[in-house]
């Protein structure tokens, strides 16, 4: 049985998938440290559902990201947990999650994903059945000149920001839920078909707080670590 998750946002998804059943919830936890509070509980129920434990888990597969810094780790490092028992364990951008959710609801052709970059920025990507460009963060200002008129989507928490600079383009979704449900379903099957990844490496495309305000302390630490491995 595979779990798939996804705590990139402020809403957790979460699927268990066995042969072609999959159950999956969707729940609004709340930014940053509410996931900790739900994941686990909400994967037990998920778990009760499916008549499963931990036991008949047989792999991982997180989204790692761009998101939220705090809830972001939650996810990986859960799965990096599970990992630590021996379950391998697989990896997949928030961008093509977003791309498969779009695909299952029925979206064709290029377009771009727009995510919450936070500080009056966003995460963006360019794709069509793969991605076109490379993922990379940009003030909402200067959307307008990236994208020109090409069609967009963006989640519908963030999707009203978006629209104040680029009021013209957006990709409406009947059901966002159910269509990131089935993406993270599809897209977890197909991700485990291929080589485990271990360790989990979070995709960030921004700077933390730390690394912003003490860039000498972060430089000393990423040399430290650096030095760690190498030995």
């Amino acid at each position: 049985m595979l779990l798939a998750l996804d705590t990139t946002t402020e809403i957790l998804h979460l699927a268990l998938l066995k042969g072609e059943r999959a159950w999956t919830r969707r729940v609004l936890s709340g930014v940053g440290r509410g996931h900790s509070e739900r994941l686990l509980p909400t994967l037990d129920e998920l778990m009760a559902e499916a008549g499963a434990t931990p036991m008949d888990l047989s792999g991982v597969a997180a989204c790692l990201g761009p998101g939220g810094f705090t809830s972001l780790r939650i996810g990986v490092a859960t799965a990096e947990g599970f990992g630590l028992t021996g379950l391998p364990t697989w990896g997949f951008s928030a961008f093509a999650l977003r791309a498969e959710a779009l695909r299952q609801a029925g979206v064709a052709g290029p377009c771009w994903i727009l995510l919450d970059g936070q500080r009056g920025e966003a995460f963006h990507q360019r794709w069509e059945a793969e991605p076109r460009s490379a993922a990379a963060k940009h003030p909402l200002a200067t959307l307008p000149e990236l994208l020109g008129a090409e069609a967009w989507w963006a989640p519908e928490a963030f999707a009203p920001r978006v629209e104040a600079v680029l009021p013209t383009g957006r990709i409406a979704l009947p059901d966002e839920g159910e269509a990131t449900l089935a993406g993270l379903v599809a897209l977890a099957r197909r991700v485990a078909q291929g080589p485990p990844e271990a360790p989990l490496v979070p995709f960030y495309l921004r700077e933390t707080d730390a690394e912003v305000n003490f860039p000498h302390a972060a430089a000393h630490l990423s040399e430290a670590l650096r030095k760690g491995v190498a030995r």
